[in-house]
């Protein structure tokens, strides 16, 4: 038992109490990127802080580039990453907004480039708190997007999406999401791994036959119009349909390596063994969520809460099998969809969407909370419940002020 402890061990430096920006930072020092750069809007800003101090001590070797916008500061990746420098960028709500020319073209280019997107709320009206529009802005146009709800996690996952991003099978852009204050800010503590185990998990950056150089004479993002289009379209399709094989596999190595426990890589479950209803949501509100259906268990409900970590690609098997035996699912929704589909927000119709053509079809409503980094609480999630088995609504909004109320805001 010692031996095992201590080989366990053997592939971690130290403990360390981290935010979830400074967990990303770890992350990307032991991932030898080659070049960063950066534009400070919060609440990402965080790693960007910490991967200058990395440099200042004299801790990383990497090409830090101080960008004048968004726009510029993607640019600055997306070119870095085409001549086969590991490239890593980060910005949050209206900044990713800035950034959306360089974003498609990284995607459409399969440039392999990580971002941390700090969830923070779309302006007009301003405001800092969290809401997840900003990173799913993208999850069409070619981008990997997965979310974090702890710092280890964050740190993991990052390292995971250098992995899967660079696979010459996917060679596509990955953004890593967490919400903005609730983790970017918020300190746990963390596993920081040897760099010796990392480089055991994450080989050395090669774009190969697409690596921009004189040496190496070949047209990037050429006009083509109706020639090819279609065609390079369909192989970004590919691309992303085998991501999912390699999602699977670059977790299994992680937990070899690194002695983890990430049983799907997609998700994750908490009490769903006999459940017949679900909730299910993404990022920091697990928290809440999971305190939730322990107290509701207690009360003799069959309740579990599936955490999405991966949204693209969407695993649309994994939930159709996990969902088969369930009656309800509660599903919450940190964005919005105004004009959608019986008026539900994003992650509610891509799960309705995905358990279409399934045998069983559960009962599937949809709830709106925390937008603007409203807090989500573990009686909100309780209500949520009970909504959901006993409501006739499909969408509801939680946390609402009471309309009938003078100071309730008229537009």
């Amino acid at each position: 038992m010692v031996a095992e402890m201590k080989m366990k061990d053997d592939v971690y430096e130290r403990e360390e109490l981290a935010s979830g920006t400074d967990a990303v930072a770890q992350a990307v020092r032991l991932a030898d990127v080659d070049v960063f750069s950066a534009y400070p809007i919060r609440p990402y800003t965080g790693v960007m802080d910490r991967l200058a101090k990395f440099i200042a001590d004299g801790k990383f070797d990497a090409e830090y580039i101080i960008a004048d916008g968004e726009h510029s500061q993607f640019e600055i990746a997306k070119h870095a990453s085409s001549v086969n420098a590991r490239a890593f960028v980060g910005s949050s709500g209206t900044g990713w907004m800035y950034a959306m020319e360089a974003l498609a073209t990284t995607a459409t280019d399969r440039l392999p480039v990580v971002a941390l997107v700090g969830n923070r709320a779309l302006d007009d009206p301003g405001a800092f708190g969290v809401e997840q529009n900003d990173a799913m802005t993208v999850r069409d146009l070619g981008w990997l997007i997965c979310w974090v709800s702890t710092a280890q996690e964050a740190l993991d996952t990052t390292l995971i999406a250098y992995r899967v991003a660079e696979d010459p099978q996917v060679r596509m852009p990955c953004a890593v999401a967490m919400d903005g204050g609730y983790l970017t800010h918020s300190e746990h503590i963390i596993k920081i791994p040897k760099k010796e185990a990392v480089d055991r998990f994450l080989p050395p950056y090669d774009l190969g036959e697409r690596r921009l150089h004189p040496d190496n004479p070949i047209s990037v993002a050429p006009q083509i119009n109706e020639d090819w289009c279609l065609e390079i379209r369909r192989q970004n399709w590919e691309a992303a349909r085998r991501a999912r094989k390699v999602i699977y596999k670059a977790y299994e190595e992680f937990n070899s390596i690194f002695h983890s426990n990430y049983k799907n890589p997609f998700f994750e479950e908490h009490r769903m063994e006999d459940a017949e209803t679900a909730v299910i949501g993404m990022g920091t509100v697990s928290a809440a969520a999971k305190v939730a259906v322990n107290r509701l268990r207690e009360k003799g409900k069959k309740v579990g809460y599936i955490k999405l970590r991966w949204f693209r690609p969407f695993p649309t098997e994994e939930l159709r099998k996990t969902l088969s035996s369930v009656k309800t699912v509660a599903v919450i929704d940190r964005d919005f969809a105004h004009g959608g589909p019986d008026d539900g927000a994003v992650l509610y119709n891509e799960l309705r969407s995905a358990l279409y053509d399934a045998k069983n079809h559960p009962k599937i409503v949809d709830f709106v909370a925390g937008l603007g980094g409203r807090e989500i609480s573990i009686e909100d999630v309780q209500k949520m419940v009970e909504l959901a088995e006993n409501g006739n609504e499909r969408v509801y909004w939680i946390g609402l002020r009471d309309r009938n109320d003078p100071t309730y805001l008229k537009r």
